[in-house]
């Protein structure tokens, strides 16, 4: 069950900081522009959440959203195989599925011949 605080104001803690429970801010907003940069208007960007029945207009929105994890229609529906991780001062990193593994590995190339090997350095 999640929290609805609304009459929020773009200074609020519950607005400008992660909060990390079921807690949603609801704020009314007048255009794309405005929502955006009130949006990013923060020095967090670990999740953000679109709720709309207009599909384009939530793409659009997500692409501009400065957090790691755009949600749309939903909320933390996080499989394990899907990245998840902040932007600007959320998060460590990425967690989850391949970019874990390569965050956690160093690229190491080996190259092996098995047959003859031509003297290529004795000239």
């Amino acid at each position: 069950m999640y929290s609805n605080i609304d009459n929020c104001t773009d200074n609020m803690t519950c607005v400008k900081e992660e909060i990390f429970g079921p807690v949603m801010s609801v704020m009314p907003f007048d255009t794309e522009e405005e929502v955006l940069k009130r949006a990013n208007n923060t020095t967090f960007g670990l999740a953000s959440g679109v709720f709309t029945r207009d599909i384009s207009w939530a793409h659009r929105v997500a692409e501009n959203l400065q957090a790691g994890t755009c949600f749309i229609n939903n909320y933390n529906i996080s499989p394990v195989e899907v990245p998840f991780g902040g932007y600007k001062q959320s998060g460590f990193g990425r967690e989850n599925g391949q970019v874990t593994i390569e965050y956690y590995s160093q690229l190491k190339t080996v190259v092996v011949e098995m047959g003859d090997v031509d003297d290529y350095f004795n000239c």
